[in-house]
């Protein structure tokens, strides 16, 4: 097996791109080659005989590992280098000047021709400053949800089956980042995702439904991070409800200094979890953030800030509760660049609407 890239992790470093352009690999899969011992392993059976595959065809299990494999082997220079972006068989150049981006372009096409890859330009996209790719719009500033993937979920009305509401779910998770509290809004549908419920759709469920669909249709505009500024993280316990983050950053946009949400993280506390007094809480709190968003946080400078004066002194903190102490270890990594913020819960209405 082989890693394919996470999609935000990718879409990220498009941050202060002024010229994108997207490429699209024509016909995809196809273009590799089946080795001759494998083809054997991929026949198919029509009317007329017993046929197999002598390129890859759609539909294997490992067709999209292999093919990341290969394209991230073939053009390893141009993505160290930074200014290109492989995800499965979709490329994405990205620059902060013309002159430089059409050097990258020419040198795609031109490492292209030894290796016999072909691109397909009525899906491409040339230098573009906002174009929709993975699902989502977006620009060298800013990643939206792109209105024509949720279209159609707009226009269904609830599920019947159990097959048709965990595709629901699964297509929600995609956009997870937009919405706040996603988790909790969608508890009630979980539950009758099992083999072992009969579907009976209430009103609750009718009600979460609608909810979410109206959180596509009127899902925020995220800004890309600067990972050379600050990060903020915002964070409130609603103890019997769950946790709900919201990392955002200020940024210089059009000269003037805004701050923005890079994005909304969540999930419901466990049961044994909904016991926890408010002081566990917060502090289960701040350690499942930082873990969850290892990737903005890991070696950046990054202000907390909380409603929970006990937070405050977390680090230092002398207890012989097994629970605190392990999570004290657990963030010793983010100490030096960790500052703890003391915010009324009156004022921080960021995070504390997440969790409730």
């Amino acid at each position: 097996m082989y890693p394919i890239p996470r999609i935000p992790h990718a879409l990220n470093k498009l941050a202060k791109a002024k010229y994108i352009t997207k490429m699209d690999c024509m016909k995809g899969f196809h273009q590799n080659e089946v080795e001759p011992n494998s083809m054997k392993l991929l026949r198919i059976i029509f009317h007329m005989g017993i046929y197999e595959f002598t390129r890859m065809p759609f539909g294997i299990r490992n067709a999209p590992a292999h093919f990341q494999r290969m394209m991230d082997t073939k053009f390893q220079e141009e993505i160290l280098e930074g200014w290109m972006v492989v995800y499965i068989y979709d490329i994405i150049i990205y620059s902060e000047t013309w002159e430089d981006h059409l050097k990258y372009i020419e040198r795609l096409l031109i490492k292209c021709t030894p290796i016999n890859l072909k691109i397909s330009l009525k899906k491409s996209n040339f230098r573009q400053q906002e174009l929709l790719a993975l699902g989502h719009k977006v620009s060298g500033f800013s990643l939206a949800i792109d209105q024509n993937k949720v279209a159609a979920v707009l226009l269904k009305p609830v599920p019947n089956n159990i097959k048709d509401m965990q595709s629901f779910i699964v297509f929600t998770s995609y956009y997870r980042n937009y919405i706040r509290n996603l988790s909790h809004i969608t508890s009630s549908l979980y539950k009758v995702c099992s083999k072992y419920v009969v579907l009976e759709i209430t009103m609750e469920m009718r009600g979460a439904y609608e909810r979410i669909k109206h959180e596509l249709k009127n899902a925020p505009v995220l800004i890309l991070p600067d990972f050379e500024l600050p990060f903020k993280l915002y964070i409130d316990a609603a103890c019997s409800q769950g946790l709900g983050p919201a990392l955002r950053q200020r940024q210089i946009v059009d000269g003037e200094p805004r701050e923005g949400v890079i994005c909304y993280i969540c999930r419901k506390l466990k049961y044994s979890e909904a016991r926890y007094g408010a002081t566990k809480t917060e502090c289960l709190f701040l350690v499942w953030a930082l873990e969850k968003l290892y990737y903005y946080l890991e070696g950046a400078v990054f202000e907390v800030y909380t409603d929970c004066t006990v937070l405050k002194s977390l680090l230092n903190m002398k207890t012989t509760n097994r629970n605190i102490l392990r999570w004290q270890i657990a963030i010793q990594e983010y100490r030096g660049n960790m500052t703890i913020i003391y915010k009324e819960g009156i004022s921080h209405t960021n995070a504390d609407g997440l969790s409730r």
